[in-house]
Order: structure tokens, then C-alpha cells, then sequence
């Protein structure tokens, strides 16, 4: 989110200020970090969340104080404006099987980090009339979303769209809405695991598509055990890749040496 974030700022000429929690380094982390640095993104570590928490209000004081506030975007973009895109993309899913291009899935396995995603899918099928059914597979461990909380954060951007566009309808959003998944976290947020790693390379063997340790891989792990038992099995099941297939590092003229990064990322190159 933090590279998708610096990449999208840099087209509008924003600037972007990245505040990154501590997970475990793996090449994946090493190489989003430079892409980071190679996107213009201004960054700034921090062990634990607490000091996530003190570094952003550090850092919206000093804007507020020169002049240029800095507009707050939560973990992952997970906010009633940013899960809107989610919503987007499940009228557009439901537009591609009104058109025929694949069956209406019973199951949508998707990964679950801070939770825009899933909660936007959960309101979008519902406004587009689909019984499709979201099924969150946990990949954090930091502050893990309830379904409670997704349905809180559902019930905002449908609150959003009704006032930008009367003609949205009410409707009925609930805990039971939504399946989670909690037993791929592993060692925790952004810890690979044995499962994952075996579906990231059984996948991209088989189909040619890539995934990332971090959330994808996880995910996947769980759709091909869990297709197996039921009540998944026999279903016509989706899974929701998240991982861009375009690799950001073709826009640049190579990646930069990790010295030229702020030195509290220096030792996780060492």
C-alpha cells in the first residue's frame, strides 16, 4: 500500500511521507523499500505501533507548523472513502457475469490485512445483488480486524455513497455477512509460511501468476486445502488476487543502492 500510495502521489505530484511498521525482512520487503525510495516517497521507520502512532502526529505537527498539513491515510488505506475503490471493483465483477466472462462465485477468497477490501466487497456484492460470499483470510497479526469492524466499516461507505447518490439503496449489512479465516497468519504479519510459500510456487508454476509471501500466498495456501472440505467443496470459488501484475520497477531506470535510503533501513541489508 505504502509503494501503490508513493506511485499514485508521484503521478499527481503529491508528495508522500511513509511511516512503515517493523515485519520480517524478505527480499519482497528489501525490494518494495527501494521502490519506495525510487518513487520520490519520504520514509520513516518504526519498531512498534505505538511509535507509528507518535511519528505520524510528529509529522502532522511539523507540516501544520510550516503550513503544508498533510493529508492522513490510514494503514492500508482502510478508511469509508478508500474501501469505496473495492466496492467499484465488485459492481465491475458483477458487470462480468452479467456478460457471460465467468459464473457467479458461491465463495471470493480474498486476503484480510487492515480490512478495506473485504468490506468493500462485502457492500459491493450486496449492491450489485450477487450471493457471493467473501471469505477473509487472515494474514496480520497487528491489530487484526473483527467482523464487527468490517461491518462498521461497510456500513460507512455505504453511508458515503447515499450521500453523494440518493439513488444507492439502503441495505441490510451484518457480522454474518462475512467469513474469516484466522489460521494462515503463521509467525505473524509479513512472516512467510511453509504453506504459502508451496501455493506462491505451486501457482506461479502452474498458471503463471505471481503472489507475494505477505498476503497473497497466504491466501491461496488457504483456498487449496480449504477447497477440499466443506463447505467449500464442490463450489465455484474465486480467488481474489490482490498483487498487481505489473512490476513497478519497469518505469525506472534500475533500483538505487540501499544507501541511499535513510539509515534506520540500512540493517535490514546487512
Amino acid at each position: 500500500h505504502g509503494l501503490a500510495t508513493a506511485i499514485c502521489a508521484r503521478e499527481i505530484g503529491l508528495r508522500a511521507i511513509l511511516v512503515l511498521l517493523r515485519q520480517p525482512v524478505t527480499d519482497h520487503v528489501r525490494r518494495c523499500l527501494l521502490l519506495d525510495h525510487a518513487y520520490g516517497a519520504e520514509l520513516h521507520y518504526a519498531p512498534t505501533v505505538p511509535r507509528v502512532a507518535a511519528t505520524a502526529v510528529l509529522l502532522l505537527i511539523r507540516g501544520l507548523v510550516r503550513g503544508d498539513i498533510p493529508y492522513i491515510i490510514p494503514t492500508g488505506g482502510t478508511s469509508p472513502l478508500g474501501t469505496l475503490g473495492y466496492v467499484n471493483a465488485a459492481l465491475e465483477l458483477a458487470e462480468q457475469i452479467q456478460n457471460g466472462e465467468l459464473p457467479e462465485p458461491d465463495s471470493i477468497f480474498v486476503p484480510l490485512g487492515s480490512g478495506g477490501t473485504v468490506a468493500g466487497l462485502t457492500l459491493g456484492l450486496k449492491l450489485a445483488g450477487l450471493r457471493s460470499r467473501v471469505v477473509g483470510v487472515l494474514v496480520t497479526d497487528i491489530l487484526p480486524p473483527s467482523a464487527r469492524r468490517l461491518t462498521r466499516l461497510a456500513r460507512a461507505s455505504l453511508r458515503l455513497l447515499r450521500r453523494a447518490a440518493t439513488e444507492v439503496p439502503e441495505i441490510d449489512l451484518s457480522e454474518a455477512d462475512t467469513t474469516l479465516i484466522t489460521d494462515y497468519v503463521g509467525r505473524g504479519y509479513g512472516a512467510s509460511t511453509p504453506e504459502g510459500e508451496a501455493a506462491l510456487q505451486r501457482v506461479e508454476a502452474l498458471e503463471a501468476i505471481h503472489l507475494d509471501p505477505t498476503y497473497t500466498a497466504k491466501c491461496f495456501a488457504a483456498l487449496l486445502q480449504l477447497a477440499q472440505r466443506p463447505p467449500y467443496r464442490g463450489q465455484t470459488i474465486l480467488f481474489w488476487n490482490t498483487y498487481s501484475s505489473v512490476d513497478p520497477a519497469a518505469a525506472l531506470n534500475g533500483l538505487p543502492d540501499f544507501r541511499d535510503l535513510p539509515a534506520a533501513f540500512h540493517t535490514f541489508y546487512r
